[in-house]
């Protein structure tokens, strides 16, 4: 009997979409493919009864099911049989459902036609073996959201790499959403039921680096009062996101590559040898290429953290998903007691036009700015206009910035990261007041021309207690502009 090719085999298709099931089924007959079709799962059995296929392609919305779900009970009686799940639910928990079924691969709607054909000729060649999960019900919590063909890419790579430990690289942009993938990965996979742990490269001294990593035994320094468990223990059989990677310094980055060889540290000042028992996923905005190439990052080190690479777009790249984020923004905003608005069509315009430098972060930031700041139930063009100006309805720039709150817990989790005594001391409000309180004086200052009356009566100060506190914060008065008379 004459032996069939790896790359040609028998397909099932099942999609109760009629044109769909021509175009596919012809395109994989011009590839070689031996071809049999069905709009249901009943039609997909009575198939599967007759005669196995090769690689079966499944849509997910059938009129007498759901294909992800049927997709698992396949694979009890057939372990082998790869699956190509289809999809037009373009979502990271679709990606998920069908890698968690133990589908081969996941293909969004509205697909390739020669991506497809050698998604099935992969699938011929490999065979592989795949797992029998039980389903996750969708979740529309999860914090990643686009139906982009650059996000759908996002969400293929984090399906396949939920189910194991490998060390993954997330780089894109400021504001991209690279942490958003990090917790993504950790609350998807067999580590969620521990700790996520993050850590900013960026935002800890040289010097304390190596403690906040790896911890640090009493008086191993000056002011070591006493001992401090890491990251890398905080972290312990969780997830240990190492964020802003490119800003970790040499030295630092040759103590992190010993780590990941050997899977043991020490702490600072320590001679018990701990294991690591974390995934590692690495976050940068940088291009770490040009780093190595120029000595500032270790190449080795390098090649250790970029395992599994996933690239974020920038949002002027998926403007596709803004209307989409856009909602979504308002809709956290309404959740967390503003009142519930909405965008019409020109106000979408506006916001798919504009290139978002800031990327989702300032899309969000925008959207619950409008949420608190518009008077109307509805958002029009000329809002979203005067708002990502940097404008605000007229009559309303005096109402609080709706971003404040996330500035305060960002300040709470750098004081945190710095002292991690700040939390426990008593000394929090004294500490978010006094860094509040130099921005906001300058503000004020700036707002009435340097008059220190005026500013004073708009803050809630008697002059001379402003005085006082220009002096104690060192604000210096002299090149602001001349203050109008007081009359």
């Amino acid at each position: 009997m004459p032996q069939r090719s790896p790359t040609v085999g028998r397909v099932l298709l099942v999609d109760d979409d009629d044109s769909i099931r021509t175009v596919v089924a012809h395109a994989l007959r011009r590839a070689g493919h031996d071809v049999r079709t069905a709009a249901s799962l009943v039609e997909l059995d009575r198939e599967m009864r007759q005669s196995a296929p090769d690689v079966l392609l499944t849509d997910v919305v059938l009129p007498d099911g759901d294909g992800i779900d049927h997709a698992a009970a396949v694979l009890r009686d057939h372990p082998t049989l790869p699956i190509i799940v289809l999809s037009a639910r373009n979502t990271l928990t679709t990606a998920v459902r069908a890698n968690e079924a133990g589908a081969y691969d996941y293909l969004p709607k509205p697909f390739d036609l020669d991506t497809l054909t050698r998604a099935v000729t992969a699938a011929l060649e490999r065979r592989i073996g795949a797992s029998t999960q039980p389903e996750e019900a969708d979740d529309p919590s999860l914090p990643l959201i686009g139906r982009s063909p650059a996000m759908q890419e996002v969400y293929r790579v984090i399906a396949r790499v939920v189910s194991n430990d490998l060390t993954v690289l997330v780089s894109g942009e400021s504001g991209t959403g690279k942490e958003l993938v990090a917790r993504a990965i950790h609350d998807l996979g067999g580590r969620k039921a521990a700790p996520f742990v993050p850590i900013n490269m960026a935002a800890i001294p040289r010097e304390l680096i190596e403690a906040e990593l790896f911890g640090h035994e009493r008086g191993a320094f000056t002011g070591a009062a006493q001992r401090n468990a890491g990251r890398f223990e905080q972290a312990a059989g969780g997830t240990l996101f190492l964020d802003e990677i490119g800003d970790m310094p040499i030295e630092a980055q040759t103590r992190l590559l010993r780590v990941l060889q050997s899977g043991e540290f020490t702490t600072v000042g320590g001679a018990r040898t701990i294991r690591a028992d974390v995934r590692i996923v690495a976050a940068t905005n940088r291009d770490l290429q040009q780093a190595v190439a120029s000595g500032q990052f270790r190449e080795d080190l390098y090649y250790r953290l970029n395992v599994v690479p996933i690239a974020l777009p920038p949002l002027r790249d998926r403007r596709g998903d803004i209307a989409e984020l856009a909602r979504h923004f308002l809709d956290r905003a309404a959740e967390a007691g503003l009142k519930r608005k909405t965008l019409d069509a020109a106000a979408v315009d506006v916001l798919e036009a504009h290139d978002w430098p800031g990327n989702v972060r300032e899309l969000e930031n925008v959207m619950r700015r409008l949420a608190a700041l518009s008077r109307d139930d509805h958002i029009g063009a000329t809002e979203v206009r005067a708002t990502i100006g940097g404008g605000m309805p007229a009559g309303q720039d005096a109402l609080p910035d709706p971003g404040i709150d996330a500035a305060v817990r960002a300040m709470i989790e750098r004081l945190a990261r710095q002292d991690p005594r700040a939390l426990d001391d008593g000394s929090l409000y004294a500490r978010i007041i006094g860094e509040a309180e130099r921005p906001l004086i300058e503000a004020m200052l700036a707002r009435h021309g340097g008059n220190q009356l005026r500013a004073a009566r708009a803050i809630g100060l008697n002059r001379n207690t402003l005085r006082k506190r220009l002096d104690m914060l060192g604000i210096d008065t002299t090149t602001r502009p001349p203050a109008p008379a007081d009359g």
